[in-house]
């Protein structure tokens, strides 16, 4: 009797010490459990893949799978229920809304004109800026050469570039100068990357990209090869001390948040599900975006929004 007696006590202490570290694998302690899948605009994919490394330490039970293709693919995937939560990065069209679009603003981000910074004629161009007009002849094919951008005697030819897939920063470029994506006529190419990558490899060339893409967010400098070319808000035809704040991220954030920096090509960036969201995980994950996850805006290169804009994207979340 003795040895049985042994013999059950070392087995109930034995039950007791292997179940201390399932219990303790359960960090989460508050059962959300399940995948949230996003898709869409480039402009946001850096941003939401920091939020979904920092919410997954909350949440550990949670999957979240993040992929980019442009923020037509965001919105149209969103609304065909391929994904949880669509991408995207311009304003959200009346058409959209009616189809169940339900946007929630995020952060604020901007598109930037970006050169090679290669160009042989880079101070000049630097010096003269960019204005409206200009750019709206530049993507119709209506100029040639860059003496017709800076008003110098080069010939040296000028190349275009816009993005062959539906996005938000094409969009958004083109409203600054009161066009829209499908007149863009320029050498299409496929993403941010992509355009950032055709004009580093192009001296002559000119595009657009959003500011994650223009700018490596450890040093908060240009890409190498790259350079901006400054907006001529005031369109007196040279960049005054004002205009000049494209040397960093954060000049340029700082610049995007007093409004020096126009919107557009300044603008909110959304997150996207059909209808109010009814998953428990993508309502968490939305909410977290719109609380602790804003300080995460400035160390990502994008603006976090104001205390009343985002109480008000809380709203709809109720």
């Amino acid at each position: 009797m003795k040895k049985i007696f042994l013999l059950l006590t070392g087995v109930a202490l034995l039950a007791n010490c292997t179940g201390k570290p399932k219990q303790e694998t359960n960090t989460s302690g508050d059962g959300l459990t399940g995948t949230i899948q996003l898709s869409g605009a480039f402009a946001l994919y850096p941003m939401a893949v920091k939020w979904g490394e920092e919410f997954r330490k909350l949440h550990p039970d949670v999957k979240v799978d993040i992929s980019g293709g442009g923020a037509g693919k965001g919105m149209t995937d969103a609304l065909a229920g391929v994904v949880d939560i669509g991408m995207v990065s311009r304003e959200v069209y009346p058409e959209e809304i009616g189809k169940g679009a339900y946007p929630i603003a995020t952060v604020k981000d901007a598109v930037v004109p970006i050169i090679n910074a290669n160009n042989p004629e880079l101070e000049v161009i630097r010096n003269t800026g960019l204005k409206k007009e200009t750019a709206a002849k530049l993507w119709n094919r209506e100029i040639s050469t860059w003496g017709q951008v800076t008003g110098a005697s080069t010939t040296l030819p000028v190349h275009v570039f816009t993005r062959s897939d539906a996005c938000g920063a094409a969009e958004t470029f083109a409203a600054w100068f009161g066009k829209k994506q499908e007149n863009l006529k320029a050498t299409a190419v496929f993403g941010d990357p992509g355009l950032a990558a055709a004009v580093q490899k192009d001296r002559v060339g000119i595009g657009f990209n959003n500011i994650a893409y223009a700018y490596d967010q450890k040093s908060k400098k240009i890409f190498e090869g790259l350079a901006i070319i400054p907006i001529d808000v005031n369109e007196n035809g040279r960049i005054d001390p004002e205009e000049d704040f494209y040397e960093t991220t954060e000049t340029l954030i700082a610049a995007i948040n007093d409004g020096r920096y126009p919107s557009p090509p300044a603008r909110d960036l959304y997150l996207v599900t059909k209808g109010k969201p009814t998953k428990p995980e993508v309502i968490a994950f939305i909410e977290y975006v719109l609380t602790e996850g804003q300080k995460y805006a400035g160390e990502t290169g994008y603006i976090a929004l104001s205390e009343e804009k985002l109480q008000a994207e809380l709203l709809k979340l109720k």
